[in-house]
């Protein structure tokens, strides 16, 4: 056999045995979408990156996506909306809520007890209602999935939450508008800051605890730096927050059409299911890490539930009047949210559950 004819059996072979030769040419396309957390957490893990590797794959190779965690492109979390739009970067994840007041209609999702406490069932409501009235709020980039996280509690240094007076005077740390404002009403004083400033605020005693997910507990040694978690009682989660994976708009339409074509794919209401189940499968190792470390794990009663879902009750009564007065429909935002969350629960069998 000939040299020619040995190459071409052998390129042949890893052809047919799924492998790329070692000099495969390079990428026509590499995205850069970067995110502000650490590359250990549930998102990055569970989906940032498998999605990169399912575009690059299904790609041919064609399509190379680099994944920056913390920030590393520049900017600061609150500015990565604009940093999409304006082509700072391709692409990255998104909360809306860290620019209070710009996206209003999305904080209908974040509103207390509105959302069930599995990521992935809320993150399927989240693309439902998206579609029907968000799609306006983000023209200027490309939306590839939107979802929600699961279930936010109170971690605190400290006893755990039992009664209603125990939030009185804490210094607590809240992700978004609606967050702080239902914090406010329970007694505590409300300090909105982004996930990575977390850790530095409970180490300086800045605060003294905040709401966030089971699933970023571990990242930001949640396990070192507070003594309890505590839980409502109940299905519904006492907040929650709104995201978005999302790629520059120009970046988008124009790749070619049959790379766009790889791009929607894995874009929808799957990309959103699969982004809200890498949050149940991090609040299930959160919670375990915790757990382990011999933090206190706690849950409200029924009775302390129920009196915060009234204090909650009055946050989307202001919310609603609020929005009204902006020319938004405050009331019918609201009840689409719950009617796609409706539609929605037990839709996740595989997610977190107690």
């Amino acid at each position: 056999m000939t040299f020619g004819k040995t190459l071409t059996a052998a390129l042949l072979g890893l052809s047919f045995s799924g492998m790329a030769p070692a000099f495969a040419q390079a990428p026509e396309v590499t995205l850069r979408f970067q995110h502000f957390v650490s590359p250990a957490s549930a998102n990055p893990t569970h989906f940032m990156q498998p999605w990169a590797d399912a575009i690059e794959e299904q790609s041919g190779g064609r399509i190379a996506v680099e994944i920056y965690p913390f920030m590393q492109l520049g900017g600061s979390a609150t500015d990565q909306y604009d940093l999409i739009r304006d082509g700072v970067i391709d692409g990255g994840w998104v909360i809306p809520g860290y620019q209070p007041g710009r996206f209003p209609e999305a904080e209908a999702l974040e509103l207390p007890f509105i959302t069930t406490k599995s990521a992935e069932e809320a993150s399927r409501a989240a693309w439902a209602f998206t579609q029907d009235h968000l799609l306006d709020d983000f023209a200027d980039v490309h939306l590839i999935a939107v979802h929600m996280h699961g279930r936010g509690l109170v971690h605190l240094r400290g006893d755990p939450i039992e009664t209603l007076s125990d939030f009185d005077g804490l210094r607590l740390r809240g992700p978004s508008r609606a967050a702080t404002l239902l914090l406010e009403r329970l007694g505590a004083t409300p300090i909105g800051m982004p996930v990575p400033a977390f850790p530095e605020a409970l180490s300086r005693g800045v605060v003294d605890g905040g709401v966030i997910t089971w699933e970023q507990a571990p990242s930001l040694r949640l396990d070192e730096l507070t003594d309890s978690h505590t839980d409502v009682a109940g299905d519904y989660s006492l907040y929650n927050l709104y995201f978005l994976w999302a790629m520059n708009r120009d970046v988008y339409e124009g790749l070619p059409d049959d790379l766009r074509a790889v791009i929607d794919a894995n874009s929808g209401l799957m990309a959103s299911a699969w982004a809200g189940r890498a949050h149940d499968i991090g609040d299930a190792d959160g919670r375990n890490a915790m757990e382990d470390a011999g933090n206190i794990i706690a849950e409200m009663s029924p009775e302390l539930t129920a009196e915060i879902e009234v204090l909650g009750a009055g946050v989307i009564d202001d919310w609603i009047a609020e929005a009204d007065g902006r020319g938004l429909a405050g009331a019918a935002l609201v009840a689409a949210a719950r009617a796609a969350v409706a539609a929605e629960a037990g839709s996740a069998p595989g997610a977190y559950r107690d």
